[in-house]
């Protein structure tokens, strides 16, 4: 029993790392490893719909993938690691890498679920001749209709109830605890259910800042972890649904 202990006392460790090691390469894919074609200067804010080749497409939904993971699992680490907590204790003996994977498995699915439906929309909008080269709505009554319905959504019930489960680790483990390592994956993919719940109309305004745009992406990074983890985040999370409201508001209002 000693030397079982001894094997699995660095888990935590590799948890943390594994962990640590999607995120890093998930930002260093989209600084550095995304190839899609380049604008022509002076065409940066055009509707030019793009070539989608099989390349494409598969370049396009591997940004989805890595802005997702990049995106989402800083957030959801607090969940992540109080699973592998809860897993140690009640099997001291037993590694925790596996079961806690399994359940960041199921995360990621449901978000790569979300990234194969992101890259449907963009192709709608895109043969719609709806965005430009750097992926943002040419259509200013679209950008005022995503900033002011992604608003509305931060006040509702729905996002509040989901908001609340991915705030409080302590409560999910308690109400939906499933054994063994398939209840590890069903664990991960019901929260990644709420994450979703949560957050998708924040991912969305990516189509209103630019999807290609990293100071976007970072920013609505940052909110979602703000969101999440600061004592006070669900307040945050409202004053931002009505400044966003406010914001589409005027957009929309500058079309009158």
């Amino acid at each position: 029993m000693a030397l079982l202990a001894s094997l699995h006392r660095h888990d935590r460790a590799i948890v943390v790392t594994a962990l640590l090691g999607v995120v890093v390469i998930s930002w260093a894919y989209l600084l550095f490893g995304i190839k899609m074609p380049a604008p022509m200067p002076g065409m940066e804010g055009m509707a030019m719909p793009a070539n989608w080749s099989a390349a494409y497409l598969a370049l396009t939904l591997a940004m989805w993938l890595s802005m997702m993971a990049a995106m989402m699992l800083p957030s959801a680490t607090p969940m992540l690691l109080f699973y592998d907590s809860i897993i140690r204790r009640q099997n001291p003996l037993d590694s925790t890498v596996s079961p806690t994977a399994l359940f960041a498995l199921g995360y990621l699915v449901v978000w790569a679920g979300f990234s194969v439906a992101a890259v449907v929309l963009q192709y709608g909008l895109d043969r719609a001749s709806l965005l430009s080269p750097m992926m943002r709505t040419t259509s200013t009554a679209l950008a005022g209709l995503i900033l002011l319905a992604a608003g509305i959504y931060q006040l509702t019930p729905l996002k509040q109830a989901c908001l609340r489960h991915c705030r409080s680790p302590l409560d999910f483990v308690m109400t939906y605890w499933r054994k063994g390592r398939a209840g590890a994956l069903a664990m991960g993919l019901r929260h990644g259910l709420y994450c979703l719940g949560c957050c998708w109309m924040l991912m969305l305004l990516l189509f209103a800042g630019g999807v290609m745009n990293l100071a976007w992406i970072t920013g609505i990074a940052l909110f979602v972890l703000i969101e999440k983890v600061a004592p006070a985040g669900h307040w945050i999370g409202r004053a931002a649904g009505v400044a966003l409201i406010l914001w589409g508001g005027t957009v929309l209002a500058s079309l009158a």
